[in-house]
């Protein structure tokens, strides 16, 4: 504890009377001894002075002799002061007298120590009456009492002794100063090393929950990757979060999103995906290969039971037909049994005979009398909406446009898939935003349609997996599409000005070519490929591009050039073509005239002028064959076919009426009307398809979707 220095306003009597006058002083002292003894209430301290070894205090009698104190005094007097609110006495002594406070830890002195004071803390409350204070044997609690009693109160200290002895009494002091401030040297180094160990080993304990607490996402409490859709990504405040977990949060929280920790604005633009390599996250990358390869695995056996269906439904047609061959095997032995019995048949047996052997050979051969009979409808759509339609072989299913059925949810247009092994509608693809209006397929079986639609785009669809794979962007409604059947890299759309531009599906960005019409700015209503083929009346392979002003066709000379030949057809309601490409015929379709009340289908062969001069080129067109006339009423762009009979004995001609709301059906060699199937809704589209070597024709209506097989 440091030294104090306290100032009294006691005078020393003594100094500089003469050796006569020393009784006067005495009595003096004995006043002034009187005079300082005060009481506390009390309590009782004790205050031990050491006198000198040579006897010094007896020549000193006259001398003023210093008053001894009780060592609470200062303290009581202060406790009572703050409840009385009596001012406190001070006591004053000459300057320079210093008084030392020593603590426990320090060595003892051999000199003559003014007084020993034990105070209690200062914070403690006023000890009652009678009892003796001590202070703590702790040299931390010492070092508070003494801040507490020098900020509290100053202590009153006695006045030093006259003359000479003024200086024996404070020298000895310095000692034990100097041992006190050794002791409090050495005891803070030891105080700041066991802070600095208490810091560290509260800093090296830390909690499981705080130490995975920087390795899981905000919002859905799972650990981070670095890998698949759930890996590290932050804003642009530095959060950090999951990328599917913060994506999904802002897109829910748009417009006015915020970041889930600091609340600050953010958007789905601001997320950065993060590649930390020292960062603990999860590793499973492993675990999304083995997520591909399960689905590998799930199309491979989805495939593999579709094929299963059909083989089986295969095995159960010819089933049948073997049981239908033993039955009419039978029936000719008995019959052959029965004649050879007879010996002299009459006529009359003799012709009922001949007549049930051809009955029977008509019905083992069954072409003659073969048409389309009702197989089954499907519903499509309940609010009405499709549009084309078009049958994709590798997963026998055929394909509707439509619009979305659930429009709030998913809005826009898409395809419905019916598969034709069971007769059921399963799926519904979303594909455009707006009304589609062309599909078409290419002959690589690999299950990609080509879609185009009023929102000026084209897309690839794999119907594997149900995703859109390509876009592409015309600028402008496109209003039919169709694949290059010599080569599958090239795509064509026939847009609303007429234009058709040329896609390469190996680039993604824009078109490669764009073929401008030479006539009108009327919509592509239809647009067919007709592919080269070793025929001499017509091989070249090219585009015949179809508006309501008439017809062009775009022979493809290399990859790169397309040479324009227009079509001789009419200059008006030229509605749809169709092209049958084994044949080299194309079916063009009017709508009702002046001239024509009817709606016409006319069948026209290609044909191909050859090349006579060097300067002059071939010239390509096409001539009329047979015409097919139909109702009266024709108010919208449907679709027809033309196609080889299933019985391959020649060509039949489809076409809906809308008069009637049926299908017709013409034999196109003689143009006779074969059939005529009739329908709910005018029919909009028609597409003949074959599985498991049967035939079908199926017609599409605004909401349903009619099959018919051939029997």
């Amino acid at each position: 504890m440091e030294a104090m220095e306290v100032d009294s306003p006691v005078e020393l009597q003594g100094i500089g009377q003469p050796e006569g006058g020393a009784a006067a002083p005495a009595g003096d002292a004995e006043n002034a001894n009187a005079a300082l003894v005060m009481s506390d209430s009390g309590s009782s301290t004790e205050v031990d002075e050491d006198d000198d070894d040579d006897g010094s205090a007896e020549g000193q009698a006259a001398a003023y002799a210093p008053p001894r104190l009780p060592a609470t005094w200062a303290f009581s007097q202060r406790a009572m002061g703050a409840a009385t609110s009596t001012p406190p006495i001070r006591r004053r002594v000459r300057q320079g007298l210093r008084v030392h406070y020593p603590s426990q830890t320090a060595a003892p002195s051999r000199g003559f120590p003014d007084f020993l004071l034990r105070a209690p803390a200062a914070g403690t409350a006023e000890p009652e009456s009678g009892s003796t204070t001590e202070i703590s044997e702790s040299e931390d609690e010492a070092e508070g009492e003494e801040e507490s009693t020098a900020a509290a109160a100053e202590p009153i200290d006695p006045a030093p002794p006259a003359g000479s002895d003024l200086s024996a009494t404070v020298q000895p002091a310095q000692p034990q100063e100097a041992a006190t401030t050794n002791s409090t040297a050495t005891a803070e180094p030891e105080r700041a090393e066991a802070q600095v160990q208490d810091v560290q080993v509260s800093s090296a304990v830390l909690s499981p929950s705080d130490e995975n607490e920087g390795d899981t996402c905000t919002i859905c409490f799972e650990a981070w990757t670095t890998a698949g859709e759930h890996r590290l990504a932050a804003l642009r405040c530095g959060h950090l979060f999951g990328y599917t977990c913060i994506q999904r949060w802002l897109k829910a929280q748009s417009p006015s999103a915020k970041c889930p920790q600091c609340n600050k604005k953010a958007k789905r633009s601001d997320i950065v995906l993060l590649y930390a390599p020292k960062l603990r996250a999860l590793d499973n990358t492993e675990q999304e290969s083995l997520k591909k390869s399960l689905e590998q695995e799930q199309s491979l056996r989805r495939k593999a039971e579709l094929e299963s269906a059909q083989y089986k439904i295969k095995l159960q047609v010819v089933t049948n037909k073997y049981g239908q061959a033993q039955q009419e095997l039978q029936e000719l032995r008995a019959l052959i049994a029965q004649t050879s019995r007879n010996l002299n048949p009459a006529s009359s047996s003799t012709s009922s005979s001949s007549s049930h052997v051809l009955s029977l050979s008509q019905r083992a051969d069954g072409s003659r009398s073969a048409q389309y009979s009702f197989s089954k409808a499907v519903l499509v759509s309940q609010a009405g909406g499709c549009r084309v339609l078009s049958y994709c072989e590798p997963l026998s299913c055929l394909l509707a446009s439509q619009p979305s059925p659930h429009t709030t949810l998913v809005p826009g247009c898409g395809v419905k898939k019916v598969s034709v092994v069971n007769m059921r509608a399963s799926q519904y693809v979303p594909i455009h935003s707006k009304q589609i209006r062309g599909l078409s397929f290419n002959r690589q079986n690999d299950s990609l349609l080509l879609s185009a639609a009023l929102d000026n785009t084209i897309k690839l669809t794999s119907l594997l997996t149900n995703t859109v794979v390509q876009t592409y962007n015309a600028g402008k409604p496109v209003w039919s599409c169709c694949w290059c059947l010599d080569n599958s890299n090239y795509i064509y759309a026939g847009l609303s000005n007429g234009s058709v531009l040329i896609y390469d599906t190996r680039d993604t960005s824009t078109h490669v070519q764009e073929l401008v019409p030479l006539r009108s700015r009327c919509p592509v209503a239809s647009l067919c490929y007709v592919p080269r083929a070793a025929s001499s009346s017509f091989p070249c392979g090219g585009l015949i591009a179809g508006s309501l002003e008439g017809g062009c066709f775009w022979e493809q000379v290399n990859e790169a050039t397309y040479r324009p030949h227009v079509l001789p057809l009419e200059t008006s309601g030229c509605t749809d073509i169709q092209v049958e490409t084994e044949s080299r015929h194309c079916l063009v379709t009017y709508r009702p005239g002046r001239s024509n009340p009817s709606l016409r289908c006319v069948l026209m062969a290609l044909t191909r002028t050859p090349q006579q001069d060097s300067s002059e080129l071939p010239s390509c067109s096409c001539e009329p064959v047979q015409t097919f006339n139909a109702g009266s009423s024709c108010k919208l762009l449907t679709k027809n076919a033309v196609f080889r009979s299933p019985d391959g004995g020649g060509t039949l001609v489809c076409a809906g009426d809308e008069a009637s709301n049926s299908t017709m059906v013409w034999d196109a060699g003689s143009g006779v009307l074969r059939q005529k199937l009739p329908a709910d809704l005018p029919v909009l589209d028609i597409s003949p398809f074959s599985v498991n070597g049967e035939h079908f024709l199926a017609s599409l209506t605004e909401k349903m979707l009619k099959l018919y097989k051939w029997e």
